[in-house]
């Protein structure tokens, strides 16, 4: 189960995810992106609740990446020890900006 919290200021989201992020919740948090970026320059990913990433919440993680850079900027906040140790595994430690 994924709890999917946003939080909107101006051009600014923040985005707070709760439980995993899996084969299952990817889609839902896919469409809550696609549906909320229009106008936004600065998405903040905040990853305090998240207790699981798979390849599939990976690939919407580059998907977004990829659309914010083009029109602003994306970050990952408060990554816990376990979801930051899949980003470093998987390379993506150097392709998301993560603070």
């Amino acid at each position: 189960m994924l709890n999917i919290n946003k939080i909107r200021d101006g051009e600014k989201l923040t985005v707070k995810l709760e439980g995993r992020l899996d084969t299952v919740t990817a889609p839902q948090l896919e469409e809550e992106l696609k549906s909320g970026l229009e106008e936004i320059t600065d998405l903040i990913m905040d990853f305090e609740m998240l207790e699981y990433i798979s390849s599939a919440g990976l690939r919407v993680l580059l998907s977004t990446q990829k659309l914010m850079g083009r029109k602003g900027s994306m970050k990952l906040i408060h990554v816990s020890d376990t979801v930051m140790e899949i980003f470093e595994v998987t390379g993506f430690v150097d392709i998301l900006t993560i603070e």
